[in-house]
């Protein structure tokens, strides 16, 4: 995203130089080469500086807001997570009735878990289950 917005800066720095489009293009595309903007979204950015555009940001997008991604939605998932971990996001759906594609974005952003051997699992553990896994192995190695 960072990139786009470097490059939107320097189509604006052209279209204050007075270059045309062709010119604007090849000098974002030598130093950016594949990830450069394409030559449609170079030519509307140019086009809208050349308008009097002065915002590089995306303007907000209207559309319809989530209505699946609640917080409510987040505690059910937890509370059928709670009742046991090793089930799959298929029957998490389910039981919660969402789409697998929600659930999984809530699992693994929402609730910072992942898939460990059929179960899932916090990615970033506590301060106590670390020292309680570092004194497991203690146990374990001295045997």
């Amino acid at each position: 995203m960072q990139r786009s917005v470097d490059q939107r800066y320097a189509i604006k720095f052209c279209v204050k130089l007075e270059q045309s489009v062709t010119e604007t293009l090849a000098m974002i595309q030598k130093p950016q080469g594949k990830n450069a903007l394409s030559k449609a979204q170079v030519v509307r950015w140019h086009k809208a500086f050349r308008e009097g555009r002065e915002d590089v940001e995306d303007e907000q997008r209207i559309g319809r807001p989530s209505t699946s991604h609640t917080s409510d939605n987040v505690v059910k998932v937890k509370a059928v997570l709670d009742s046991g971990r090793s089930l799959s996001v298929r029957l998490i759906a389910d039981q919660v009735g969402l789409p697998k594609s929600i659930v999984y974005e809530i699992v693994t952003t929402e609730l910072q878990m992942r898939k460990v051997c059929t179960k899932l699992v916090p990615k970033v553990w506590t301060d106590e289950q670390k020292e309680n896994r570092v004194s497991i192995f203690r146990e374990f190695w001295t045997v």
